[in-house]
């Protein structure tokens, strides 16, 4: 029987970014949603200083009781892992396993910026402009590309979705109080051999960990790779 992947981009991107994942999911029997956030890609139109984690995570949140969906496969990336944390503290009993695809790796009460310090940098810049609640994407980064993609083709279609990303999703604080939450069991998926500096990644505390040789975009520069590893996940 078919799983239902859920599968939720990070900060900047929206959900085109699994484009090449969704078919490879799919040929598999599997139900496939790629939402995009409030804020990003066709919901440019809210996007505002109001947007933050817990918005992220209502939009998570709503669409699981929409579709009435259970034993989901959660899948987050990168920032997406506080929004995944926070929505399997809500719903775990809709959550049959949480990947963390590269992500950030929240404890209750913590921020994004706690728990990866580089992004307080980025809110200190965003402070001193017109518009300190929004962050533009990310530059290209010598040896890394952009997001760690690197073919001009795919830097070109990455850089076409990404926006800017509101200061509060980084500032608001992930809520993990539920015990039931701990018992979804969790994939970490870690993106090695290509990891810019000052974005360590924390170490996973429980759960598996499986390594897959990319850069950080994944989902765009080895979607084959990916998706067999997501299929392992169903089983």
């Amino acid at each position: 029987m078919g799983k239902t992947y859920l599968l939720v981009h990070g900060a900047w991107h929206c959900g085109q970014a699994w484009a090449r994942v969704v078919p490879l999911l799919g040929r598999s029997g599997h139900r496939v949603l790629t939402p995009t956030l409030s804020g990003y890609g066709e919901k440019t139109h809210l996007f505002g200083p109001e947007v933050g984690l817990g918005t992220h995570t209502d939009d998570i949140v709503d669409l699981i009781l929409a579709e009435d969906l259970t034993e989901v496969i959660l899948v987050g990336h990168s920032y997406a892992g506080m929004v995944i944390a926070n929505v399997a503290n809500r719903v775990p009993e809709r959550i049959a396993e949480l990947v963390f695809l590269d992500a950030m790796v929240p404890v209750h009460g913590e921020t994004a910026a706690d728990v990866m310090p580089i992004t307080k940098a980025l809110i200190d810049a965003a402070a001193g402009t017109r518009e300190p609640w929004r962050i533009p994407p990310l530059p290209e980064m010598p040896g890394h590309g952009l997001f760690g993609v690197t073919d001009p083709a795919d830097v070109a279609w990455v850089r076409s979705m990404l926006g800017d990303q509101p200061v509060r999703c980084l500032t608001e604080p992930v809520r993990l109080d539920d015990p039931a939450a701990d018992a979804v069991p969790r994939t970490h998926i870690h993106c090695v051999g290509s990891e810019p500096e000052g974005f360590a990644r924390r170490p996973a505390t429980s759960g598996r960990v499986w390594e897959l040789t990319s850069g950080h975009d994944c989902m765009i520069t080895v979607p084959a790779e990916l998706a067999a590893l997501l299929l392992r996940v169903a089983g």
